[in-house]
């Protein structure tokens, strides 16, 4: 006899409907896999004949073959273990064909018939949507990250016996919603914000929390340049605290690449706040970028539509913060291995901090003990085209004594969002319905459009270009940066004070580069 059950397979951070086929015939007693299959789902039988079994079933010896289409796809995971056994009784009359058609089935099986929750869930009910199917059956602990996806019915597996009544009892009395099923985003939202740390907290660095606000509200990547203790780690942090929330469809595609990795609870409670990631320097490049026989996403695209905090970038290994320079350009990452291609978005905002040398006082010569040539291997270990990708090079000073005691209450962090906010609503409304969201996205061929600039504010830019010896990409990143900053003054063109405040926070990127 023949039945047919739906699932779905992930492939980066996109799930693909996958149908699984079963014949159950007279025969010499077999249990045969076919559609290239990874060898946890070869294993999948011996789980399953075992948890049908245990869950007090027996089954006639008789020829079974399973089919997973398409066969061209390469299947991997454990969430064919339920659609398989589903689609076994299936076929031996014991589930009527009926009550399978139209549900979407994902998940582990125990031994004992338990189902255990399995990664990935998210993208496979959006894609249970998209094909038309308005019912899945997930485990249990899988629910309310299923719940997430609007519009969709979803049954909680926990045992398969379980899952056999219940389907049974929809497909004969369906409802139009299970308890508590309309969760969706409206709990998740709760929470927003992690305050603590407030800008209110970051004393004077006025200079600091300028340039702050300029990346926030343009999107750029920062680096911090100064001594221990300056506040550099602070402000990086309070930097996701003035990004405005995450729009629906952000915090979607957020969940999907959490889901995948796993680490689907971490955005539960915090589901539109923007992330905020601080890898150790001891990482590696497939932590970085993600990695893996079947790629799981890295530190970069947890941090999509967020912060990259890199602290002490020099200590980092090289080939690490080479791997950067690309996805920073892209807002994305390709990986390419045997099993297939796989992208992960990585549109981030990444936030570097370092000291000017090893012992971190230069250039305080009453401190520093570094000679010229330690200063220079020191900065060296940063190369100049990951350098030219920061927007803005900060040199952050260490506060006085007078501005950490000072009483005067200081600017909070609501305050500076509401501004942010209002600068990059000037931007989504210039780029509407061109796909570009932020100032740091403009590309080259529309810098005319958008970047019209004052005859002072053209020349200045012309004469610092050869003084500086700036690259292209270091030409047009000024540009930007000083197109955010006439949109945080209101300005239609970009004027001569515009440039020579986005200037100053390229001049730093020579003073480094004078040690060679």
């Amino acid at each position: 006899m023949y039945s047919i059950v739906s699932t779905a397979i992930v492939c980066g951070i996109q799930s693909v409907v996958i149908q699984v086929e079963a014949d159950v015939c007279d025969g010499m007693p077999a249990f045969e896999m076919v559609g290239v299959l990874s060898s946890e789902i070869k294993e999948a039988k011996e789980r399953i004949r075992a948890a049908i079994r245990n869950s007090g079933i027996r089954l006639a010896p008789k020829k079974i073959t399973i089919n997973l289409y398409p066969a061209d796809l390469r299947k991997n995971g454990t969430v064919f273990d339920l659609p398989i056994a589903l689609a076994i009784l299936s076929g031996y009359g014991r589930i009527p064909q009926k009550y399978l058609d139209g549900i979407l089935f994902a998940g582990e099986i125990s031994l004992n018939g338990e189902i255990r929750p399995t990664s990935g869930i998210l993208p496979m009910v959006l894609a249970a949507r998209e094909a038309g199917k308005h019912v899945v059956c997930v485990p249990q602990e899988n629910v309310r990250e299923a719940r997430v996806v609007r519009e969709m019915t979803i049954l909680p597996g926990k045992n398969l016996m379980q899952v056999i009544d219940l389907i049974q009892k929809f497909s004969q009395h369906p409802w139009e919603d299970l308890p508590n099923n309309r969760d969706n985003i409206e709990r998740t939202r709760i929470k927003y914000q992690n305050e603590d740390c407030d800008f209110a907290g970051l004393h004077g660095q006025k200079v600091l929390k300028r340039a702050c606000e300029i990346a926030a509200s343009g999107r750029h990547n920062m680096l911090l340049l100064g001594s221990p203790g300056s506040g550099k780690t602070m402000a990086a942090r309070a930097v996701s605290t003035i990004l405005p929330p995450l729009a629906e469809e952000e915090a979607l595609e957020l969940a999907k690449v959490y889901s995948v990795a796993g680490l689907f609870g971490q955005r539960e409670k915090n589901f539109i706040e923007r992330p905020y990631r601080s890898p150790h320097h001891t990482i590696s490049v497939a932590g970085l970028a993600g990695g893996g026989a079947v790629p799981k996403p890295g530190e970069i695209s947890l941090a999509h539509k967020g912060v990259l905090f890199l602290d002490e970038l020099t200590e980092f290994q090289k080939p690490v913060l080479e791997v950067l320079r690309q996805p920073l350009e892209e807002r994305g990452i390709h990986l390419v291995r045997k099993s297939g291609s796989f992208f992960f978005p990585a549109d981030i905002m990444l936030i570097a901090a370092m000291n000017p040398c090893n012992c971190g006082y230069f250039p305080d010569r009453n401190r520093c003990t570094c000679t010229r040539a330690v200063i220079g291997r020191h900065l060296n270990k940063i190369s100049r085209p990951l350098l030219d990708r920061m927007d803005l090079c900060v040199e952050v000073q260490r506060p006085a004594l007078s501005a950490l005691t000072a009483k005067e209450p200081e600017e909070t962090s609501s305050e500076i969002r509401d501004r942010v906010g209002r600068t990059q609503f000037i931007q989504q409304k210039r780029f509407h319905g061109t796909g570009i969201l932020y100032n740091s996205q403009i590309p080259i061929s529309m810098m005319g459009q958008w970047c019209g600039m004052e005859p002072e504010a053209e020349k200045l830019l012309k004469e610092s270009f050869e003084q500086l010896e700036l690259t292209a990409r270091g030409y047009f990143r000024i540009l930007r940066v000083a197109r955010t900053i006439a949109d945080m003054e209101g300005a239609e063109k970009i004027c001569r004070c515009h440039i020579r405040e986005s200037l100053l926070y390229r001049c730093i990127d020579r003073k480094m580069w004078e040690w060679e």
